[in-house]
């Protein structure tokens, strides 16, 4: 088999690199994004510039293993995070709209300074979640009715 024809064969089956450095790009952009972190931030939490930092997001220098294990324990996830998603499809880095709002609002909640007002949010998520029926497996038992109190309280 010649070069280019193996070269053909490869470039098929699996992602260009510069596809992969692009990808792990956008991933630790999302999750700086999500932490409310500036890239200035970043680049000195991971010792390196600004400028590197954003070569970095942009997938326009790789990123070696050594740094990105840092970049990992920096941002708080394992170094597989970066890897996530990661498909020989073309849209494999697009996030769905569902992805996008739940991105939107992470970043937004970490923007919320008040612990006690982040915490109420998270009281209404939950209390939303909790509004509509999960659906349940043929082995589960049905939940009680519930027991209204106020009746019995004298």
């Amino acid at each position: 088999m010649s070069a280019v024809v193996k070269a053909s064969v490869s470039q098929s089956r699996r992602p260009r690199a510069q596809d992969i450095d692009r990808h792990i790009g956008a991933r630790l952009r999302q999750r700086r994004m999500l932490l409310g972190m500036t890239q200035q931030q970043m680049a000195e939490l991971i010792g390196v510039t600004y400028q590197q930092a954003h070569k970095y997001e942009k997938g326009i220098n790789r990123v070696a293993g050594g740094r990105l294990y840092t970049i990992a324990q920096a941002l708080g996830v394992e170094v597989s995070y970066f890897y996530e998603g990661l498909s020989t499809k073309a849209d494999a880095c697009k996030p769905t709209s569902q992805q996008r709002l739940l991105f939107e609002m992470g970043r937004n909640f970490t923007s919320i300074p008040d612990r006690r007002q982040q915490e109420a949010l998270c009281s209404l998520a939950r209390a939303l979640a909790n509004s509509y029926p999960h659906p349940h497996s043929e082995h589960d038992e049905p939940a009680p009715p519930a027991v209204d109190h106020s009746a019995t309280a004298a």
